[in-house]
């Protein structure tokens, strides 16, 4: 009975893996397309679209695709994608760790009322309030600059916010009351002792951050019009021409390129990001 038994667990077990490994492949196909498609010739990738693998490789739509559009290269966009992602980054990840720790660890008038806002702005999508933003932005001098995609990270994310008060949450108050018998004051007690202990928490606020900003679109599109400016994510854009031709293996090029920033993040941070993730999801 027993072997039975453990014969049907391995049967199951490699049933589950073979399906799961089935699925993973569904999904990521569209990717694995892309990144083969860069290596093709452009007149290949969509005459032979059910072929997977090039005829022959070729790294010429990378050198192409380089060299960018009306004189500006794509590691010109790429610093520009570097700047909005890391200070915007830097904004959210500051600015939501300081805010949630005056939500977990402060007292203050309307405390719950002020948290439903932040739990409310996390429910409303950018299209409702791009426009008013933009007509502000617009009013103080802003559009055309970085300024609206970056300042607003610096007062805040709500999905953050919300993310390190349950991780805050789980830090015991012992630790505050031994701060405090030691002479620390409630503005000492968070860089000093809970800053150090959130540290996973704000590893994956600062991935996911840095990820949405690198893949943002629609700010650039909306504030952006001086090409000196644009991100990789609206510079690819520039690639696809409706009225002529599209070189779609440089964009195909350019764009397997753009993932590889996110990728490393992920291959060289993925240990906090399971952790922040996880041990929020069990102390809140």
């Amino acid at each position: 009975m027993k072997q039975g038994y453990k014969e049907k667990r391995i049967i199951l077990k490699a049933v589950y893996h073979v399906l799961t490994c089935l699925f993973a492949l569904v999904m990521i196909y569209p990717l694995i397309w892309m990144i083969m498609g860069s290596f093709k010739d452009s007149n290949e990738i969509f005459q032979e679209a059910q072929r997977l693998l090039p005829k022959t490789f070729t790294l010429e739509n990378y050198s192409v695709g380089w060299q960018g559009f009306a004189g500006y290269s794509f590691g010109l966009f790429f610093r520009n994608s570097f700047i909005i992602a890391g200070l915007s980054t830097i904004g959210a990840v500051v600015s939501s760790g300081v805010v949630a720790y005056g939500f977990a660890r402060c007292d203050f008038k309307l405390k719950g009322f002020w948290f439903a806002c932040m739990l409310l702005s996390m429910m409303l999508p950018f299209q409702m309030i791009m426009i008013p933003q933009y007509i502000v932005f617009n009013k103080i001098g802003w559009v055309g600059s970085y300024l609206p995609i970056i300042v607003p990270q610096f007062f805040g994310q709500g999905f953050f916010i919300f993310l390190n008060v349950q991780f805050i949450k789980g830090i015991p108050y012992d630790l505050d009351e031994a701060a405090r018998m030691d002479g620390c004051s409630i503005y000492s007690i968070f860089p000093k002792i809970i800053l150090p202990l959130i540290k996973p928490s704000l590893v994956t606020s600062a991935i996911f951050s840095f990820m949405w900003r690198w893949d943002d679109f629609l700010a650039a599109l909306i504030y952006l019009s001086d090409p000196l400016k644009y991100p990789v994510s609206y510079a690819l854009k520039m690639f696809s021409d409706p009225t002529a031709g599209s070189d779609w293996g440089a964009m195909f090029a350019m764009a397997t390129l753009s993932l590889l920033p996110i990728f490393l993040i992920f291959l060289t941070m993925q240990k906090y990001l399971v952790e922040g993730i996880a041990s929020t999801g069990i102390k809140g």
